[in-house]
């Protein structure tokens, strides 16, 4: 695996680089050698987070995780992630689409399907032109979390969504 590894408010040291390539390097076995992990450690006050981005063909595996220990937050991430590759593992592989990524073993073994990806209920509504901020404050109002909707700007669905510490992002399709 080739690790890309940044830091955030925090200097990657020797130990941190050698603490990230040790356990994340335990999913090597699920991975080809040329698998490439993004890593960024940051720090904010007391809690220590690491966000893990690999690419795969199609798909975007991540996880992040915060504790006060970065040590802590690194095994953290680690599990979640293995846990993830198992859970989805038919999904990923699904069609060879993504085999080249993946190492011969993890796609021959077999893992327990905790719970099977079920659609339980579909909404359809009218899409009207807005803007994203005219979105934020339909979102608000409705109480949701996030909002569909069509940008005036750009005639593109597009979503919003409320962050943590009540700021929103935008989600915008990229062609």
């Amino acid at each position: 695996m080739k690790f890309n590894i940044v830091g955030k408010n925090i200097e990657v040291t020797e130990g941190l680089r050698a603490a990230v390539e040790d356990k994340i390097g335990k999913l090597e076995k699920f991975f080809t050698e040329d698998t490439e992990v993004h890593v960024t450690l940051s720090v904010e006050k007391d809690r220590q987070k690491i966000e893990v981005t690999i690419p795969v063909k199609g798909n975007i595996i991540r996880s992040e995780q915060v504790s006060s220990d970065m040590y802590v937050s690194i095994d953290l991430v680690e599990e979640i992630i293995e846990r993830q590759l198992k859970k989805y593992k038919n999904k990923l592989v699904d069609k060879k689409q993504g085999v080249g990524y993946f190492r011969q073993e993890f796609i021959d073994k077999d893992y327990m399907d905790e719970e099977e990806v079920q659609i339980i209920r579909t909404k359809k509504f009218d899409i009207k032109p807005m803007y994203p901020e005219d979105a934020c404050v339909q979102m608000e109002l409705l109480g949701h979390n996030f909002f569909v909707f069509c940008n005036a700007e750009t005639d593109q669905v597009n979503v919003v969504y409320k962050r943590k510490g009540n700021t929103y992002g935008l989600i915008e399709p990229e062609f």
